[in-house]
């Protein structure tokens, strides 16, 4: 329900132009305005929770994210949308504490799975909420969608306040700014977690190539598909959501670089079915769901390899580590649609396969990074990168 928020506006766009006589050029600021707030959050919401009760946070970022919505779902200026849909971003990432939360609670045999499963959650609110925003629109508009989230946030509030144990945060004497600054630290002395920051930004730069220009060509003649439709692709991805709990158990049994190096295989193959989309949508359904399968497999193993190799900085390693994967999904985006307007569809499979290949490389190149870190203790190196 959280990463949600940050997707439903894109099936929306034009009624939401229609309501503020927004242009079509700029009405794309309500999409970009929402991830910029998301990455600000990845940056200075997400560390604190090394440093504060997780449930308080979580608790307090649903509740307020049911505020910013009903201001989204009741605003009658351009000016007031824009900056409540940055809020809207940036308290989205409460999804990252929950990340953190469930992989401090988990015993470490359990961790990969754990993590899996509550992935699971965010693939399907990434994957379902543009066909979820589209149906409820056609039957309230636009601003019903982001009421209608906004009561969900506040029953989300009280379920995590009911659920969520106390205290569940380690306790530091760390002050904020030096948890801002360890940040890069971390990724510049622990070459594992370079690796698998590089391995997010190639596998969320395919998966937005894939999503960001897939509607361009199925509502344009001559597939004509409705956005309703074209939201069914996302939920055949929802087949991705299985593979999460999956790949986090053989990051348990000690597999993680070989589930990584299987996905990256898979992920490249798939744009073979995806490239057939004016000539098979069978095949594309086939692509999509492979294509999903094998990125949160990536992403999962990637989170349960950085999460026990430094348990006492879980929080802003989410943090950092979701900003590569932004970046990716921003790279894909900008060059998913100009391929588009230069080589039509076939240029944008090329695009995502050679994403995906360089993925693939770059694992093989480094694949012996992730053994020889596993040799000593990821309890004890985390704690003394952070000492140091």
């Amino acid at each position: 329900m959280s990463v949600a928020n940050i997707y439903y506006a894109q099936p929306l766009l034009d009624s939401i132009s229609a309501a503020f006589a927004i242009s079509p050029a700029s009405i794309g600021l309500v999409v970009t305005l929402t991830q910029v707030g998301y990455a600000l959050g990845l940056l200075f919401i997400v560390p604190l929770g090394d440093l504060v009760d997780r449930r308080k946070l979580a608790v307090g970022q649903t509740f307020l994210s049911a505020i910013a919505l009903v201001v989204v779902g009741t605003a009658h200026r351009a000016s007031v949308l824009f900056g409540a849909m940055i809020v809207v971003g940036l308290l989205a990432v409460v999804v990252q504490v929950l990340v953190v939360s469930t992989a401090t609670l988990a015993t470490p045999s359990k961790r990969g799975r754990a993590v899996g499963f509550v992935t699971s959650g965010v693939v399907i609110g990434i994957l379902s909420a543009r066909f979820v925003s589209g149906v409820i629109a056609d039957l309230g508009g636009w601003r019903t969608v982001y009421l209608t989230s906004a009561v969900l946030m506040l029953v989300m509030s009280a379920s995590l306040a009911w659920l969520l144990p106390r205290n569940a945060t380690m306790p530091t004497s760390e002050s904020y700014g030096t948890v801002l600054r360890s940040i890069p630290t971390l990724f510049l002395r622990d070459p594992v977690l370079r690796v698998r920051a590089v391995l997010a930004l190639l596998v969320f730069a395919s998966f937005s190539t894939l999503w960001t220009a897939m509607v361009l060509p199925l509502s344009a003649a001559p597939v004509f598909l409705s956005h309703t439709e074209i939201g069914l692709f996302g939920l055949a991805g929802l087949a991705g959501a299985l593979a999460a709990s999956g790949a986090g158990r053989l990051a348990d049994r000690g597999l993680g670089q070989w589930t990584t190096g299987i996905a990256l295989v898979l992920l490249t193959c798939s744009w073979l079915p995806i490239a057939l989309l004016h000539s098979s949508l069978i095949a594309l359904a086939i692509g999509v769901v492979l294509l999903d399968l094998s990125v949160q497999a990536v992403h999962v193993t990637n989170q349960s390899l950085i999460f026990a190799a430094h348990p006492e900085a879980r929080s802003r390693l989410v943090g950092g580590y979701m900003v590569f994967y932004s970046i990716g999904s921003g790279i894909g985006a900008i060059s998913a649609t100009t391929i588009y307007a230069f080589l039509g569809w076939l240029g944008v499979a090329i695009l995502g396969a050679a994403f995906s290949a360089a993925g693939l490389v770059f694992w093989w190149l480094t694949r012996h990074i992730g053994q020889r870190g596993a040799v000593s203790s990821p309890c004890t190196d985390g704690a003394r990168s952070l000492a140091a």
